[in-house]
């Protein structure tokens, strides 16, 4: 049985989830959350009768902290966290993580995130692709799907995938949108992960924004086309010689109003906002098209 936990992230509902799988061999979690809903967290673990000692292995789709920064806490209580090879380093000493992202969220650090502590690397076990983890009946194929995070492995359990931020952002049934925050969101790379999605044929897909799909196709198709969209807006807008500054209240308009031509209301927008901030997607995707222009021989 799989449920999906609502971690009520600045409490507004249905913005970052984590996911309890059950098997013989005891809860396995996916996905942390930040430490700032660590209570949120154990209280959703008790309704669906566990303990956060009960959890023994967690499984991380990615690093960023609304998806893993709360495992070093999980680990004190004795857990094995699972990740990308590359991530493994940066949760083992997350100074380096901590001061890259307080670069850009400065003295929000602590009311979004909480806090970072290292874990022991005894207890971190980095995952190959296509490694296959077995927990007592229950068996999770790890598959790296780059493109939001080159760190980036999204888990499928049977006909299900738990597809992280690759998978995109949908609330509600409302538009799919695609996460695209710096440092290394790669367009062609996300393209070639949404393909691979689309080659396990999930009867569903669980999004850590939010909650579980059915409708794999069509959301995998408006996900794949509102990349190139966001993309390709981006692109224009910086061939006018306009700075991210000038750029995101643009963007952030025009995003709104995608989001309310899809039906959404002020109260949803908020959410689209907390689960995946616009303005992020500005400073990804120029530094994407940055990098691309820089490697492009003339």
């Amino acid at each position: 049985m799989i449920h999906t936990l609502d971690l009520q992230f600045l409490d507004i509902p249905q913005a970052i989830a984590s996911f309890l799988v059950e098997t013989s061999e005891g809860p396995v979690l996916v996905e942390t959350g930040p430490y700032s809903t660590y209570s949120n967290l154990q209280q959703a673990v008790n309704k669906v009768s566990f303990d956060l000692a009960d959890i023994q292995h967690v499984l991380l789709t990615h690093i960023h902290f609304d998806h893993a920064g709360a495992a070093w806490a999980l680990a004190q209580q004795g857990a094995t966290v699972y990740v990308h090879p590359f991530g493994v380093r940066h949760l083992a000493n997350p100074q380096k993580l901590w001061e890259s992202a307080k670069r850009i969220y400065q003295d929000e650090m602590e009311r979004l995130w909480g806090e970072m502590q290292p874990i022991a690397e005894d207890q971190l076990q980095a995952v190959a692709n296509r490694t296959k983890l077995t927990f007592g009946d229950t068996t999770i194929l790890a598959h790296h799907t780059p493109g939001h995070a080159v760190h980036h492995i999204a888990y499928q359990l049977d006909d299900v995938v738990f597809t992280g931020d690759v998978g995109g952002v949908q609330i509600n049934g409302g538009l799919v949108e695609p996460p695209c925050p710096p440092p290394d969101v790669h367009v062609e790379d996300w393209r070639q992960s949404i393909e691979l999605l689309r080659d396990l044929s999930p009867k569903a897909m669980y999004l850590t924004h939010f909650g579980r799909v059915d409708n794999v196709d069509g959301h995998l198709n408006q996900l794949e086309a509102q990349l190139l969209d966001w993309a390709n807006w981006i692109k224009e807008k910086m061939r006018t010689g306009q700075s991210a500054e000038q750029l995101t209240p643009q963007f952030q308009q025009y995003v709104a109003g995608q989001l309310r031509d899809y039906g959404a209301d002020d109260s949803t927008i908020q959410q689209y906002e907390v689960a995946n901030p616009s303005w992020m997607s500005v400073a990804g995707l120029m530094r994407y098209w940055k990098k691309k222009e820089s490697s492009t021989p003339s």
